[in-house]
């Protein structure tokens, strides 16, 4: 096997590839970047067993054949190079000779017949959205899913198809996460769950472009994300998830209407007085045309407030003020809605459309502050 390249052009495909090389692994082999070269292309490939990754790379074919290599050694490699053509070449030893300019390494490298192929998937009825879209999405819900792997299904998210529109949701058990979006082409009703750790390895190779397109397939256990030379491969995760409509209820005692940007701004100052090892509310008081913030710590206290529109009821409530600042950084809007019922009830950050939904539970104040 015998490539020349742009150093460029292997450090991006090698970089994406990287997305699913496995960490922690008893098998060294899924430690490695397979390295396929035919009279037609240029394949790089990985597998963590989760998730598989194949991306097409630029550069010249002088001799095909197969190799694997530890995935970050040969990115150290690349990465250190001079900007430059880069050439990678094996021998009937299946020791790898790079070489760029003046530079040349010699390593030594894996049978590829070890390498474990990703599954066979048929691929039909694809999804369609922009590189933008499905950037967006992930965006605005992935914070929202729990990083415990006690319950699977909530370290993925919920990609459900109704009537031509998608629905991405997330939960950890003290928030959930909704987005909508209206597919420009019709799509037949599906209900899957992806894991999260896919779809933030995707939204790190997506280039977020809205001329750009992200083709999604389905299966009974697997989802394909093909983008520009890149498919990106993962199981779903079993089993049936929750009935979140039945927590998204409409009736509310109090609405507040409020900048965005000062709303977060005041509780990104509120934690300046809480180490990371604490757990201390931001405690919000709605009374007329104003928005109290009070945050008490070991550290001291903050009291500010902020002026906004309220429909309804006088309110206290308290809430995790990193879980507010998670939802607040995700909403592109300048003005934002908060509906709440009372001081144990969920409260609802929306727009009139509900194209996005954010529930957030509060949090008793009453023993953990003002101490």
């Amino acid at each position: 096997m015998k490539i020349v390249c742009m150093k460029s052009d292997l450090q991006n495909s090698v970089n994406i590839s990287f997305r699913a090389v496995s960490s922690k692994t008893t098998m060294p082999i899924l430690e490695c970047i397979e390295i396929t070269v035919t009279d037609n292309f240029i394949k790089f490939t990985s597998n963590d067993m989760e998730i598989g990754i194949e991306t097409i790379v630029k550069g010249e074919i002088i001799e095909t054949g197969d190799v694997a290599i530890n995935a970050k050694l040969l990115s150290d490699i690349i990465r250190k190079l001079p900007d430059s053509e880069v050439c990678i070449e094996t021998d009937l030893n299946y020791t790898v000779t790079i070489t760029s300019g003046k530079s040349k390494f010699s390593i030594p490298a894996k049978i590829s017949d070890e390498f474990p192929s990703l599954p066979e998937v048929e691929k039909t009825d694809a999804l369609v959205l922009s590189q933008f879209s499905l950037k967006e999405l992930v965006r605005q819900t992935v914070f929202s899913i729990s990083d415990s792997e006690n319950n699977k299904i909530m370290t993925g998210e919920l990609f459900e198809v109704n009537d031509n529109k998608l629905r991405v949701v997330s939960l950890d058990g003290h928030r959930i996460s909704v987005r909508r979006i209206e597919l420009k082409n019709p799509f037949r009703n599906i209900k899957v769950i992806v894991p999260g750790k896919t779809l933030n390895e995707i939204s790190k190779i997506l280039s977020g472009e809205m001329d750009s397109e992200v083709r999604i397939y389905f299966t009974d256990k697997h989802i394909i994300f093909e983008f520009d030379d890149t498919m990106v491969l993962s199981r779903l995760i079993e089993g049936e998830y929750y009935k979140v409509d039945q927590m998204l209820i409409r009736d509310y005692e109090t609405k507040v209407t409020v900048n965005k940007k000062e709303f977060l701004d005041s509780i990104d100052r509120a934690t300046l007085l809480v180490k990371e090892s604490e757990k201390k509310p931001i405690i919000i008081s709605i009374r007329d045309n104003e928005m109290g913030m009070e945050m008490v710590s070991n550290l001291g206290s903050m009291n500010e407030s902020i002026d906004i529109e309220k429909e309804g009821s006088d309110l206290m409530i308290g809430f995790n003020p990193k879980f507010l600042m998670d939802a607040l950084r995700v909403i592109d809007e300048e003005e934002i809605s908060l509906y709440m019922m009372n001081p144990k009830a969920p409260c609802f950050i929306k727009d009139k459309e509900e194209s996005y939904i954010y529930l957030i539970l509060p949090v008793n104040f009453n023993s953990t502050a003002r101490q």
